[in-house]
């Protein structure tokens, strides 16, 4: 029941480290959205990154449901959260030039 449990988590977990891409969506339509709406989707993409690497994080961490999803929705997790901090310090960078 426990292993059952925790395999729903780890799927849970890759799909909110996916949901990010979400964001490309309107770009593939070639959409504008409004600034209140782009701001609002980038507050859930912090949001979805940050919960989503604790969520893989956990999973990785209990060795009886560390599996390949876990595992990949880590990877993806830290890549987002790597992306971000680049885009942050490229911004403190930029405005202090």
């Amino acid at each position: 029941m426990k292993n059952r449990r925790l395999r729903k988590l780890s799927i849970a977990a890759l799909m909110i480290s996916i949901l990010p891409l979400a964001t490309l969506i309107p770009v593939l339509f070639h959409m504008t959205l409004a600034d209140s709406v782009r701001s609002a989707w980038s507050g859930v993409n912090i949001f979805s990154v940050l919960f989503g690497l604790i969520l893989s994080i956990i999973c990785v961490k209990n060795r009886d449901s560390r599996n390949i999803l876990s595992i990949i929705s880590t990877v993806i997790s830290s890549f987002w959260v790597v992306l971000m901090c680049g885009i942050v310090v490229l911004a403190i960078l930029l405005h202090f030039l």
